[in-house]
């Protein structure tokens, strides 16, 4: 009887010990297979993203003399929008958009790009194609980092063929961007990324400057609901 039992037990202890062993191989077999847009959205917190029931943020432009602002509040979970000028508030629907609202939700989609570029990479994926350089020169800064090159697709959305280099280090962290227009080799926007704050998991670069300090792009009043 004992016998039985001990054959038993080591029995109940190889299932036990194969399950684990084949739960731990799934989750590093999971963690290997990661491609470079997810372990950019990732380190900015996209998995959290699910989580966030709205987000609100002022963005600012200033270039030499010249100040812009507008602020938006984006409900998540119904996909509604205010948008707020010094002149106007508008409240619409994404899945109902009339002509104004269309042309609103063009200054929305812009700005919300400049603060979640990172979790675009998620959300555009089926509309990109992209290329990672292990080691290449950083626009502004002239360092050494990893480079993530995305070009969208010709047809549809709001920068059809229009091309994004994103810099950054071992932690996927953005640091610095280039928008290059058209997909065009010279550089039409080269900016930093920084001045990041910590909304539970999600990192959020605030500020963007070109190598000069002649134009900042920023964001104030940043805040999100979970």
């Amino acid at each position: 009887m004992k016998k039985l039992i001990l054959i038993v037990s080591a029995l109940c202890l190889i299932v036990y010990s194969c399950k684990t062993e084949k739960k731990e191989a799934v989750a590093e077999t999971a963690k290997k297979e990661l491609n470079i847009l997810e372990k950019v959205a990732y380190a900015h917190g996209y998995e959290q993203w699910k989580d966030v029931k709205e987000i609100q943020f002022t963005f600012n432009v200033d270039r030499d003399t010249s100040h812009f602002e507008r602020s938006w509040i984006w409900k998540t979970n119904t996909n509604t929008i205010t948008s707020i000028t010094a002149s106007d508030t508008l409240v619409y629907r994404r899945s109902t958009m009339d002509s104004t609202a269309l042309k609103t939700n063009g200054g929305f989609i812009n700005d919300r790009y400049w603060i979640l570029a990172p979790f675009n990479l998620m959300w555009d994926k089926d509309n990109i194609t992209y290329e990672h350089v292990a080691v290449s020169e950083a626009p502004i800064s002239k360092t050494p980092m990893q480079k993530l090159t995305i070009v969208y697709g010709n047809e549809g959305g709001y920068t059809p063929g229009d091309a994004y280099d994103f810099y950054f280090g071992e932690d996927y962290l953005l640091k610095e961007w280039v928008f290059r227009q058209a997909n065009q080799e010279a550089a039409s926007l080269a900016t930093t990324w920084e001045d990041y704050i910590t909304k539970e998991k999600l990192q959020l670069a605030r500020m963007h400057k070109n190598e000069n300090g002649s134009f900042k792009l920023y964001f104030t009043g940043v805040e999100v609901a979970f």
